[in-house]
């Protein structure tokens, strides 16, 4: 698939995206009410993910990123690194996404 298509579903979303499974992940997470680190990645970037036609679901918590590196904190290991490696993979899924729907 090439294109992004409005009302994408887990089960759709291209896979030659960079970071497509943590989006598959996190939205089937969210619908799921699984808190998870990839849902709230998704809930952190719902409002662009919307805007490329992703259907979000709700039900994320108040201020996702602080609750995701809360849960990262808890997990013992380097907390701020891991934080940073997961927002710069959906950046760069979201980047690939625009790219790939402007085509």
């Amino acid at each position: 698939m090439s294109r992004i298509r409005s009302g994408a579903r887990v089960s759709n979303i291209d896979r030659a995206l960079p970071g497509h499974e943590l989006v598959s992940k996190g939205l089937d997470d969210l619908a799921c009410g699984r808190e998870s680190e990839e849902a709230l990645l998704v809930a952190m970037a719902a409002p662009r993910l919307r805007r490329l036609g992703f259907e979000v679901p709700p039900g994320a918590p108040e201020r996702p990123s602080h609750r995701l590196y809360e849960l990262l904190s808890s997990g013992g290991g380097d907390a701020h690194s891991h934080y940073n490696a997961l927002v710069a993979r959906i950046v760069s899924f979201a980047r690939a996404a625009e790219h790939a729907s402007s085509r």
